[in-house]
């Protein structure tokens, strides 16, 4: 938790190379498979408010989902919590696990985490739900929105498919909002290849998918920016169609 990075305007234009050029290659065979499955398996990264809320409807509509954190006992708990289709492992088996990987962590674990995941990321969908707050998260808070946090996001998640989601709703509306679905949008932003797969999670949980551009765009998606906050689809849209890139 105490680790940060001081990535170079150098290392940023690399790692924005590297994300590109990896935008061209074919999807992964697992990922295919994810995106024609009825079911999915997800991992997800950090189960607090966000992770147990969005794993627990992810569960309740018939994806596997394992559920991990610092707390394997908490994790365990949850998942017996959640019931059919839910499980519990350490973050390196959650990402071995997942077609698809939710990360809602605070940012200052991310060099942590990546360091201990290694490539399990390689070529799979992530969906950060996390957000930089420099007051709790430090340095690495200040870089990622210096930079854009899209874009922080692909260089700190080498490899993988990212599209930023859930960023800026309340968790608690996470949770219900399945209940009454499509009245509220979800702005989205990120790899071309991955949104196919995200906006069908994000209709499941309940919102309307946005797209609202790539990975340049991730700098919106947090709260504080005119996309925080729960707006209809329409809103969503006006509101991105005055803001650059």
């Amino acid at each position: 938790m105490h680790h940060t990075l001081r990535f170079s305007r150098r290392d940023m234009l690399k790692a924005t190379g590297a994300a590109a050029a990896f935008s061209v290659l074919p999807i992964t065979a697992s990922v295919i498979n994810a995106a024609d499955s009825q079911k999915m398996k997800i991992g997800i990264i950090g189960s607090g408010h966000v992770g147990s809320a969005l794993g627990g409807v992810w569960a309740k509509t018939g994806h596997e989902v394992m559920f991990s954190s610092r707390s394997l006992d908490n994790d365990k708990k949850l998942a017996a919590e959640v019931g059919a289709n839910a499980r519990a492992g350490t973050p390196q088996e959650a990402a071995a696990f997942g077609q698809v990987i939710l990360f809602a962590v605070p940012y200052s674990a991310f060099p942590e985490l990546t360091k201990n995941l290694g490539n399990s990321l390689k070529g799979k969908v992530v969906i950060n739900a996390s957000n930089p707050f420099p007051q709790r998260d430090g340095e690495i808070a200040n870089q990622a929105r210096a930079e854009g946090a899209g874009l922080f996001d692909a260089h700190l998640l080498a490899g993988a498919l990212v599209v930023r989601a859930f960023n800026a709703v309340g968790a608690a509306r996470m949770a219900s909002a399945h209940e009454d679905p499509g009245k509220i949008g979800m702005p989205i932003a990120g790899d071309k290849q991955a949104i196919e797969i995200v906006s069908r999670l994000v209709r499941e949980a309940g919102f309307e998918p946005v797209v609202v551009g790539g990975l340049d765009m991730g700098k919106y998606l947090m709260p504080g920016t005119p996309l925080a906050g729960e707006h209809t689809p329409d809103e969503i849209r006006s509101i991105a169609a005055t803001l650059k890139p």
